[in-house]
């Protein structure tokens, strides 16, 4: 089966194409967001990108790791983008999609929840190659894409 898993920065939405047959990442990249862009246009540009990308890689299932609803510092611009993303989702032909809190994604990777901070830090490395080498929203956009698995 193949998973999409994204996290989501004001400037890029970052993204982990996982094959769960083969148990390996087919692709991690993101999306970057032309600063020239105003809000309508960049939302057009991400929702048009990543429905592209769901049909290339033929993708079945997604999760989206969004604001903390408890977060202390909101983001505007991200919590927008994150809702195009979910709008893509529900427009789209994958089977089922998850909207990923810290708790709901680790439930799904049958992990405990504490082990959610040393995964993204790069202190625990849950057997994926260049673990340490990757960036936080790397990290957590593959965590998604594994945990969608589950979705």
């Amino acid at each position: 089966m193949i998973t999409i898993g994204i996290r989501v920065t004001p400037s890029a939405v970052a993204y982990a194409v996982y094959d769960s047959d083969n148990d390996e990442i087919v692709n991690l990249d993101e999306i970057r967001i032309p600063v020239a862009f105003d809000t309508p246009e960049s939302l057009k540009y991400v929702r048009s990108n990543l429905l592209d990308i769901l049909r290339e890689y033929a993708v079945q299932r997604a999760g989206i790791r969004t604001t903390e609803p408890s977060a202390q510092r909101i983001n505007i611009v991200r919590i927008e983008i994150e809702g195009v993303i979910q709008e893509s989702f529900a427009s789209s032909e994958l089977e089922s999609y998850y909207i990923g809190h810290v708790a709901s994604i680790m439930s799904r990777l049958g992990l405990p929840r504490t082990d959610f901070k040393p995964l993204v830090d790069g202190e625990q490395d849950p057997d994926v190659e260049n673990w340490r080498a990757l960036s936080k929203e790397a990290r957590e956009a593959v965590l998604c894409a594994k945990g969608a698995v589950n979705a």
